[in-house]
């Protein structure tokens, strides 16, 4: 099912205004760490924003994404705060670590011959699961 324009608009606004949260406190509180929002979805219904969060260095990814849902009572009205003006009601905020960034890493390790060869040793590649 494809998004509305208000769904993506709603998306956007949370996205540009939970970078400017999110970065902030990363700056109080983490040394050396960035946190991007690299996407952000919302439900049809305007009640629930799923966020995906991309993380430098990425070891610490499980660690800080734990921490932002332990705070998301806290982000959330911070954001119902900033937006106020342009919306009703604050849908309520899912957070998720986004690993597709790792996942490009990998692929391009492979692309330039640092990995093992999957055509060479079959066994690298993952198998397929009969559901």
């Amino acid at each position: 099912m494809e998004e509305t324009n208000r769904q993506r608009k709603i998306a956007s606004v949370l996205q540009k205004d939970l970078v400017d949260v999110l970065q902030k406190a990363a700056q109080d509180g983490m040394q050396g760490v960035i946190i991007s929002v690299s996407k952000v979805s919302v439900t049809p219904d305007l009640g629930v924003a799923k966020v995906y969060l991309s993380i430098f260095p990425s070891e610490k990814r499980d660690e800080i994404v734990e921490g932002v849902k332990s705070n998301a009572p806290l982000i959330r009205h911070e954001l119902a705060k900033r937006t106020r003006n342009q919306l009703r009601r604050m849908p309520e905020l899912l957070f998720f670590g986004d690993d597709s960034l790792d996942y490009i890493e990998e692929i391009d390790k492979s692309l330039k011959g640092e990995d093992e060869n999957p055509i060479q040793n079959p066994d690298l590649l993952p198998k397929r699961q009969k559901r």
